[in-house]
């Protein structure tokens, strides 16, 4: 046998050493490099078929371990309603999502997935979440700094479940409340949806000093990468037709429907969601002007844009119809990451296809996978790709519940208080022989959550998750020896007969979630109107509209004495008693129009014809009792 010289032994024992540490030691896997040196590391390494992969995002009733390791998938969803289990712990979301990863890390690169969900007031798929009221409502506090905390601990109840991403904030200026997606609106106003942009830091973490412009930012694992959506004009559609054809100028549609993105932009929002609507009759999710031109290269966002729930699919009309068509215009116009979310392997062989046969560039493709990769990296996922148990407590926690509970009275406006104003019936006195509580969102959870609670749609009833009705929290107001009658809906003889000192009625729309909720005749399902007018023909009542918009008011406004919008004020009821009961002020401000009849609309302030019933701003205020 021939003897190799130690020399030679000695180089070879030192080559092989050295690929070793190269095997161990890559860039993209040191947090000491900058972000983008690790994006070009990892970059270099990864085949066609990985950087594909970091474009898809499914659902999580079709991933596995093994499917997100065998198609090398970048991103996981849960849809609206989409959870492991029935009344799922945090522990068992937290296992669920760590599984998953535990398959992306076993890949090659071991590049973990992102799993994002809509999380639009608090943590609202999951069991005993806290629910803040929708939009709308929040709107009408015209408290950023509120929206700002409500975002912050929307993050911690989303990080104890193991989810580091969420659809949110929604900044559509909603010009028509016809549309079913009106409550996701903070205001018809773009000055207020602008100045609500505050939930971005709220959600993500303050941007450091110095940061550049239109960079996505995640502060850390109490944080959680957010989505600014739906880009772009979502709001402005014919009549309000969820997914339909917003017709405006470019001068209108950059002042009144781009008006947040410009603040999110710069306040380091980390994702950019695509809406189904068109632009003048150009589809949004084929829209390269607007994507790549606008979004990208104009207002230099950095982040990774994201399509809506099939949201290519839809691109033709029916969906589906064209779907190689679909994922070639899609991709071009400049969208990186696919909410696909079911027919994964269709959109991998279709766009793997495109690409080699040089459809879609390559550069294409490297954009998308440099922006995927920037937000992973900037939010810590490859430091820290598994959540532990350490945030647990933090979901529906009691401060989380309290700063509901503050954020509902601040969202309360006031729009008529007694039938004079020398006379005003609110705030109502705790003490009273016997009190009439009546009407069908009473003692109704669900109903005053409305949409996207637990389920897309949103349930009616008692039975979805915890929380305080507005009847449990007037019982809990009033003076112990004040008498709570309540009958959902009573007739005209038994209240007349019954001796009650006032009554309070809480009528409104079911729940909903988006085209369900297009409404082009926007009244107050029976029995809410029959409520209203046997209750108030009968005794002084004040009338509480549980509602994710202005509805028809004006046929019973003689009769009722005060009367107070409380949109969808979430799970904290008690809430609304503070203010009833006078431990509080009203204090919200209309942030949408409240029209007199439909044929009004589109409405909205500053409008020529501008003839409300109560105009934008409107809100009467009161007094807190002495105690």
């Amino acid at each position: 046998m021939a003897r190799i010289p130690i020399a030679m032994l000695g180089l070879l024992l030192f080559c092989f050493w050295a690929a070793m540490a190269e095997a161990k030691y890559m860039k993209y896997k040191d947090p000491k490099q900058s972000v983008n040196v690790r994006i070009k590391d990892l970059m270099s390494r990864m085949t066609l078929e990985e950087k594909i992969g970091q474009m898809v995002q499914i659902d999580r009733s079709v991933a596995s371990a093994e499917v997100m390791k065998k198609y090398l998938i970048g991103s996981i969803l849960s849809g609206g309603g989409s959870v492991p289990a029935k009344q799922a712990s945090a522990e068992t979301w937290i296992e669920m999502v760590n599984d998953f990863q535990k398959g992306c890390l076993s890949t090659r690169l071991g590049i973990p997935m992102i799993y994002g969900i809509d999380a639009v007031h608090g943590h609202n798929n999951v069991y005993k979440a806290t629910i803040f009221p929708h939009n709308v409502g929040l709107g009408a506090t015209r408290d950023p700094e509120l929206v700002k905390r409500i975002g912050a601990a929307t993050a911690l109840e989303v990080r104890a479940t193991g989810i580091p991403y969420v659809f949110a904030p929604c900044i559509a200026v909603c010009r028509d409340p016809r549309w079913g997606r009106c409550f996701e609106s903070y205001s018809e106003d773009p000055k207020v949806v602008q100045v609500m942009t505050e939930i971005v830091p709220g959600l993500q973490g303050d941007l450091p000093p110095g940061s550049r412009k239109g960079v996505p930012y995640v502060a850390g694992n109490k944080n959680v990468a957010a989505c600014a959506k739906h880009y772009v004009g979502d709001g402005g559609t014919t009549e309000g037709i969820n997914e339909n054809n917003t017709i405006i100028n470019r001068h209108g549609l950059l002042s009144i429907h781009m008006a947040g993105y410009y603040t999110s932009i710069i306040k380091g929002v980390s994702t950019v969601m695509v809406s189904y609507s068109s632009w003048n009759g150009k589809k949004m999710h084929a829209n390269h002007e607007l994507v790549t031109d606008f979004l990208k290269n104009t207002l230099r966002f950095r982040g990774f844009v994201i399509s809506d729930w099939q949201g290519i699919d839809r691109i033709t009309s029916p969906p589906h119809a064209n779907y190689s068509y679909s994922i070639e215009v899609g991709i071009k116009a400049g969208i990186d990451m696919i909410m696909v979310p079911y027919n994964y392997t269709e959109f991998i062989d279709g766009l793997t296809y495109q690409v080699k046969n040089k459809i879609i560039p390559m550069s294409r493709i490297d954009d998308a996978v440099r922006r995927i990769l920037r937000v992973k990296f900037v939010m810590g996922l490859f430091e820290e790709p598994l959540a532990d148990h350490s945030l647990v407590h933090e979901l529906g926690s009691q401060a989380h519940r309290n700063l509901a509970r503050e954020a509902v009275r601040k969202s309360l406006v006031l729009l008529k208080n007694g039938q004079s104003a020398d006379e005003p019936l609110l705030p109502l006195p705790k003490k009273a022989p016997k009190i009439l509580v009546a009407g069908t969102h009473a003692d109704n959870l669900g109903n005053q959550c409305g949409g996207w609670t637990i389920e897309w749609q949103g349930l009616s009833g008692n039975n979805l998750t915890s929380g305080t009705t507005i009847l449990s929290a007037i019982k809990k107001t009033v003076d112990p020896q004040t008498e709570v009658v309540y009958k959902e809906n009573p007739d005209l003889s038994y209240v007349k007969s019954s001796k009650f000192s006032y009554a309070i009625v809480v009528v409104g729309e079911p729940p909903y979630a988006e085209t369900f909720g297009d409404n082009l005749n926007l009244t107050i399902p029976e029995p809410g109107p029959s409520i209203i007018t046997n209750v108030c023909g009968a005794v002084k009542c004040v009338v509480i509209v549980i509602s994710g918009r202005p509805v028809v008011i004006q046929p019973y406004v003689d009769q009722i004495d005060a009367l107070v919008a409380a949109w969808l004020p979430g799970t904290e009821g008690q809430g609304v008693a503070d203010v009833l009961f006078g431990d509080y002020s009203f204090t919200g401000k209309l942030s949408r129009t409240w029209f007199r009849t439909v044929d009004q609309l589109p409405m909205n302030v500053g409008d020529k014809h501008y003839d409300p019933l109560f105009p934008f701003g409107f809100g009467l205020t009161t007094e807190p009792t002495k105690a």
